[in-house]
């Protein structure tokens, strides 16, 4: 160390010191729990909602994810048809997750979002570790797609008799329509071709 800054006292900001200890931290909000929003919607009401939500949610990072798993392991004489496909749907449904989050946290909600915890909430069957053949991989996607059709069908119905508007049209006019034209671009890969 230089003579210059051997005699100069160091004065340090605690206030502006970042706090590393994470034994030290606490939870703002633990899991399950509302916040008081000003957003004319009852307690229950939002509760009900961020349940359905948060399964919703669970199901969508599953089902993108299996995206990506497949845009990887994808093969055969439709390869580069069905990995651009996969890739385009992982980046429609990971758009969707952020929605469907941020839904969440506007109900005074909070989000499940950490790969342990969504894979003991997920309703998706899960893939196996290796490579399957595409019209397996599509059929599984298609399962996932129908499951999640299935439950924000009857969330949006739940929502609408309930009130929660916003909630409804997350689930009708952002997810169910994405999910509906996403089963189709998929369902055309499996229809058989007959040249006689």
């Amino acid at each position: 160390m230089s003579d210059k800054y051997a005699a100069k006292q160091v004065v340090r900001a605690p206030e502006a010191q970042p706090h590393l200890d994470l034994d030290k931290g606490q939870e703002t909000q633990p899991w399950g729990t509302l916040t008081d929003l000003p957003i004319s919607l009852g307690e229950n009401v939002r509760a009900q909602s961020i349940e359905t939500l948060n399964q919703v949610l669970a199901d969508t990072i599953t089902l993108r994810d299996m995206y990506k798993k497949h845009h990887w392991q994808v093969s055969g004489p439709t390869f580069y048809q069905l990995h651009l496909l996969f890739d385009k749907h992982y980046g429609e449904q990971n758009e969707l997750v952020d929605t469907i989050a941020e839904r969440i946290s506007g109900l005074g909600g909070v989000q499940v979002a950490m790969a342990p915890d969504v894979a003991e909430m997920t309703m998706i069957r899960r893939p196996p570790k290796g490579r399957e053949n595409p019209a397996k991989q599509i059929t599984r996607l298609l399962e996932a797609h129908r499951h999640i059709l299935a439950e924000a069908r009857e969330g949006a119905k739940i929502a609408a008799e309930s009130g929660d508007d916003g909630t409804n049209d997350l689930l009708v006019s952002e997810l169910i329509r994405l999910h509906e034209l996403q089963v189709w671009f998929l369902s055309e890969h499996l229809v058989s071709a007959r040249l006689d």
